[in-house]
């Protein structure tokens, strides 16, 4: 069995709001990355519930909170459909995923999936 190490820091402000976020992995090509918003879920297995932590930077600015949630739920739903095998509800999810990045102009209006 082997085992890879994920370490994640953030660094805050006066205010305590992240300023910066660097993670790095045992076996990542890169040495460090440096990113502007991380959403972290961990499903305890003892009370069924999800643990998380969402943060982003003080200099992320909209348009890239938006895109960040459009390759998230696009990433979710494919994520989904492999752990789950259910066509149904990934695509459903893909549908959403498609609506929102037409909402926040990603993707042409006109533009079906």
């Amino acid at each position: 069995m082997t085992k890879s190490e994920i370490k994640i820091e953030v660094t805050l402000d006066e205010n305590r709001h992240p300023s910066e976020i660097k993670w790095r992995a045992d076996d990542s090509n890169q040495k460090e990355n440096h990113s502007k918003a991380m959403l972290l879920s961990f499903f305890d297995k003892e009370s069924l519930e999800t643990l998380k932590i969402d943060l982003w930077t003080n200099d992320m600015q909209i348009d890239e909170m938006d895109r960040f949630f459009f390759n998230t739920l696009k990433s979710m739903a494919d994520t989904y459909y492999r752990s789950t095998n259910n066509q149904k509800l990934a695509s459903q999810m893909q549908s959403f995923a498609h609506f929102f990045g037409q909402e926040i102009g990603i993707i042409d209006k006109d533009q079906n999936q």
